[in-house]
C-alpha cells in the first residue's frame, strides 16, 4: 500500500478510450473503457466518483479504479456531473446529472463500442459522494440499475450534515439542513428510501476518517430490517482512498465484492 494513501487520487493512469455526452453541459459526460481481452459482452459498468460532490474533485482521481475494473473484462463508464461551485451544481443538478447518466450510458455505451456491451442495467460502483449518488440512483430508477458496490458511501445525508462532514459538504448540495429542505432529504437521501430493490455490496474501512463506518453499518442494517437485498463488508485494516486503489492490500476483497454482485445473481438464476 502507498505510503499516503491519497496517492491514488493523482495517479497517473492510462487515457480513456471514448468519451460520451448524456447532456448539454460540458460537464455531462462520462469516459468509456473497453474491456480487457475478447470475451463476450458484459454489463456496463458505471464509476461514480466521490470528493463531496465538489467542484475541485472530477472523474480523473478514478482513472486507476476505472482501469482496474475493465482489466475484469467489463466495458467500463466513468461518469461527470456538474458539482457543487459550478453553475447547475447542488441541487437538483448534481443527483439529477447521475440519474440521466445512468439510464442513458448503457445505450451510449452500446453505440460507442459496438459488440462489446452487454443487454441489462448497469452495474454502479461508486465511492464516498459517489456512493451516495448511486444509491439514490439505484432507489430512484430501480429497473435501471442491475446492482451497486457502494464504497464507503454517505448513505445518510441527514447523519451527514449533522456531522459536517467535508466542513458543510451537504448543505452545499442541499441548500441547507434537514430542517430548511425536508422535502430534498426525502428526495436524495439513501437513508429515507430504504429498501433498495437492485443488490447492494456495501464496502468500508474501520479506519476511515472521511466517512465513519458506523454510518454503513446503521444504513444496512436498516436497508435488511426493510427486505433490501443487501450486505456490509468491513475492511478492520483499510482507511477511505484504499478502497479505489487497485495497488491497495484491500484490493483482492474489493473485487470479490465486485464479482459477487453478478455471481449470486447467475446462482441464484441457475438454481431456478
Amino acid at each position: 500500500m502507498p505510503a499516503d494513501p491519497r496517492d491514488v487520487l493523482t495517479r497517473p493512469a492510462p487515457a480513456p478510450d471514448l468519451t460520451v455526452s448524456y447532456g448539454d453541459h460540458p460537464d455531462q459526460v462520462a469516459d468509456l473503457r473497453i474491456p480487457a481481452g475478447a470475451g463476450p459482452a458484459r454489463r456496463l459498468v458505471v464509476v461514480v466518483h466521490g470528493g463531496f460532490w465538489r467542484a475541485e474533485y472530477d472523474r480523473r482521481h478514478t482513472d486507476p479504479l476505472a482501469v482496474a475494473l475493465a482489466a475484469l473484462g467489463h466495458p467500463v463508464a466513468q461518469v461527470e456531473y456538474r458539482r457543487t461551485g459550478q453553475p447547475g451544481g447542488g441541487w437538483p443538478g448534481t443527483p439529477t446529472d447521475v440519474l440521466t447518466a445512468v439510464t442513458e450510458l448503457p445505450r451510449l455505451a452500446a453505440g460507442a463500442l459496438p459488440g462489446r456491451v452487454a443487454a441489462g442495467p448497469p452495474l454502479l460502483v461508486g465511492h464516498s459522494a459517489g456512493g451516495h449518488l448511486a444509491l439514490y440512483a439505484a432507489a430512484t430508477a430501480p429497473a435501471a440499475v442491475g446492482g451497486v458496490l457502494a464504497l464507503a458511501p454517505v448513505s445518510d445525508l441527514a447523519q451527514a450534515y449533522r456531522l459536517d462532514l467535508d466542513e458543510g459538504a451537504v448543505a452545499a448540495l442541499l441548500g441547507g439542513g434537514p430542517a430548511d429542505h425536508p422535502e430534498r432529504y426525502a428526495a436524495v437521501d439513501p437513508r429515507s428510501l430504504v429498501p433498495i430493490s437492485a443488490r447492494t455490496v456495501v464496502v468500508h474501512g474501520a479506519l476511515d476518517q472521511q466517512v465513519p463506518i458506523g454510518m454503513s453499518r446503521e444504513f444496512v442494517a436498516a436497508g435488511r430490517a426493510a427486505g433490501g437485498d443487501i450486505r456490509l463488508v468491513e475492511l478492520p485494516k483499510c482507511e477511505h482512498y484504499g478502497l479505489i486503489d487497485p495497488d491497495s492490500a484491500v484490493w483482492p476483497q474489493i473485487t470479490a465484492a465486485f464479482r459477487s454482485l453478478q455471481d449470486d445473481r447467475q446462482a441464484l438464476t441457475q438454481r431456478r
